[in-house]
């Protein structure tokens, strides 16, 4: 090997240090620790309190080995681990922190299947591995990133879903490709073009985005000339092929290989890189255009196994997709309220995909039938004035290298309360995702990297959805859907319908921004669980006539099903989620204690509070 290629070699494993290493995995064992406690697979015992902490320890299933840690209670049954109080013994000796050595040594009370076990494994590392290259490359801290860009906030996340243990697995990328495909990496790329033959590929849109428009406006003229050019030469005829955007690891490592037979035959054609540069989102398989930001989002099939799924594109749900994005805009732009707060969605407005035939005799669902399809998504910046600005929800979630939180840091910036903030986001975030619900029974999967938030003077003024048309449901089946949209009802019962907030919002996102809020900004637990309340019940006094659903799917009740994530990625880590299913494929372990339930009888006496930040 060269001189040079041992340099860049190095270079990309310079992040990989002991020091390093052992922060990820302390970071990483504090997250297990909360996460399984907080579904019920880890049982914790209480040994004495100091300082306001309590201390509390855990047995594993190797007798000699025991944990020791601090931690304060939140609501939901959350734990706040104090990283630097996790202590392991082995045989009355401290020894070094190892997060793969955590899981081996509670594989048992995990519950984890033998044949999944060296999947997980993998998985840990990967996410250990971009844990240490996101500490290591760390370019804002947080104060800075209340001033960044979109898409250097983007590129900053470090933490991935805030419940799942493993969430960032991308087994697949061998570490140049990391480098070059990852988000964090702060690279941008090409994407390959392919012409596939109509017998076998498909293109779908909504009515305005006509194939010839939005394949110039992608590609620029002279290079649809020139991929024209390409066909002819081979005497192949323009008009019987489709173009297809392809992401170049899925080129390099799929299509060219598994689809080998249809190249040979023609029926897929290589024509060439495009002239636009493109970023990973932390979605990974949804990029950025960082050459013209103001074109559509592409996303692509993208067979990298990451949380759970491999992380393809269905063809055959492609000619639903531009139909969905139709239904849910005349809905949401009809309805006076969405429009009030402004809530909006990046509408996916067209698709291609292509069928193998050889594995669909195999079944539509399998990933290989996934392999060779994409999607165009609007652009956020189409949605906001020269004021706003935009950033990932994911954000509000983040804390840097020094556990500094950005929520924090842009609540100082924009020079109102915490209290008074967090009344301007609610009413940006929750009221939208309440009306929705009980409107139309209309729900969405709203965690922090599926929503954009548009900031102004630093404060939320409106939220926008994204990755709509694989992760919505309708549940009410009276509802008129076009028929390529029908796949959307999911049949559930109220206390289903219920865990669209509870588990969605305020399990997997508010149980974590009120941990920061209390800890890096020093507010009331017990004020936050109560504006949000507030909220409910400022939507429900203003919409009487829907008082027979606020009964049924009740916000207020005494408790609700917990919902466990990680039992479901423990279970089957290759393929933890049915989408066909949804629903019973979920975990469900115990209950959790609602946070508003105390304020259901204040329903009467609570004023509606608009008392929302004006921006200048």
């Amino acid at each position: 090997m060269s001189t040079s290629n041992t340099l860049i070699v190095s270079n990309q494993i310079s992040h990989l240090t002991p020091e390093i290493w052992s922060i990820v995995n302390r970071n990483l064992i504090r997250k297990a620790i909360s996460e399984f406690t907080h579904e019920l697979l880890l049982e914790l015992e209480l040994i004495g309190q100091k300082e306001g902490w309590e201390i509390y320890k855990l047995y594993t299933d190797i007798p000699e080995v025991v944990y020791y840690f601090n931690v304060k209670k939140r609501a939901l049954d959350h734990l706040h681990v104090d990283h630097s109080s996790i202590i392991k013994m082995k045989n009355d000796q401290e020894t070094q922190l190892d997060a793969l050595d955590f899981i081996l040594e509670l594989k048992n009370t995990l519950g984890i299947p033998d044949d999944m076990l060296p999947t997980y494994m993998e998985e840990i590392t990967s996410t250990l591995h971009g844990a240490a290259y996101k500490y290591k490359h760390q370019k804002f801290c947080a104060n800075e990133l209340v001033n960044a860009n979109f898409q250097d906030i983007e590129k900053a996340m470090t933490e991935g879903h805030p419940c799942f243990v493993a969430n960032n697995g991308r087994i697949g990328f061998n570490m140049p490709q990391y480098h070059h495909f990852a988000p964090e990496t702060q690279t941008s790329f090409s994407l390959i073009w392919i012409a596939g033959h109509k017998t076998k590929a498909d293109y779908h849109s909504t009515s305005v985005h006509t194939y010839d428009i939005l394949i110039e406006n992608e590609l620029g003229k002279e290079m649809v000339q020139l991929f024209n050019q390409k066909l002819i030469t081979l005497n192949l005829d323009p008009e019987d092929y489709i173009f297809m955007p392809v992401h170049p690891w899925q080129w390099d490592t799929k299509i060219s290989t598994i689809f080998a037979q249809d190249i040979a035959q023609r029926y897929i054609v290589l024509l060439g890189k495009g002239n636009d540069q493109y970023a990973a989102q932390q979605s990974i398989r949804t990029l950025f255009n960082t050459t013209h930001p103001e074109k559509l989002y592409t996303k692509t099939a993208l067979s990298i196994l990451n949380m759970g799924f491999m992380r393809g594109l269905s063809p055959y749900y492609m000619g639903s997709t531009p139909v969905i994005t139709d239904w849910i805009s005349g809905v949401l732009e009809q309805d006076t309220l969405i429009q009030q707060t402004g809530f909006t969605m990046l509408g996916e407005i067209a698709t291609v995909g292509y069928r193998n035939r050889y594995y669909e005799t195999l079944g539509k669902t399998k990933a290989h039938n996934k392999m060779l399809s994409a999607l165009w998504r609007e652009s956020p910046f189409s949605m906001i004035t020269k004021d706003q600005k935009l950033m990932t929800m994911a954000a509000f979630l983040h804390l840097d290298n020094h556990e500094n939180s950005m929520v924090v840091e842009l609540i100082k910036a924009s020079s109102v309360s915490i209290e008074v903030w967090l009344e301007n986001y609610l009413h940006a975030y929750l009221t939208p995702l309440l009306h929705c619900l009980f409107r139309y029974e209309l729900v969405f999967m709203p965690h922090g990297e599926n929503l954009i938030m548009v900031i102004e003077n630093n404060i939320p003024v409106k939220a926008i959805m994204k990755d709509i048309t694989e992760e919505i449901a309708v549940f009410d089946e009276t509802i008129a859907l076009p028929e390529k949209a029908k796949r959307l009802y999911v049949k559930a019962d109220d206390d289903i319908k219920a865990l669209a907030i509870f588990t969605d919002v305020f399990d997997c996102f508010f149980r974590f921004l009120s941990d920061i809020l209390v800890t890096q900004g020093g507010y009331s637990e017990t004020i936050f669980w109560k504006q949000v309340a507030q909220c409910v019940t400022s939507y429900q006094k203003t919409h009487p006539e829907l008082s027979d659903k606020f009964q049924r799917i009740d916000l207020f009740a005494p408790e609700f099903k917990r919902c466990c994530l990680n039992r479901l990625q423990l279970l089957n880590t290759k393929h933890m989620l049915n989408l066909a299913d949804p629903v019973d494929s979920l975990q469900f372990k115990g209950t959790l204690k609602n946070p508003i339930a105390r304020y259901k009888m204040d329903t009467k006496n609570t004023k509606t509070n608009t008392s929302y930040a004006t921006t200048k």
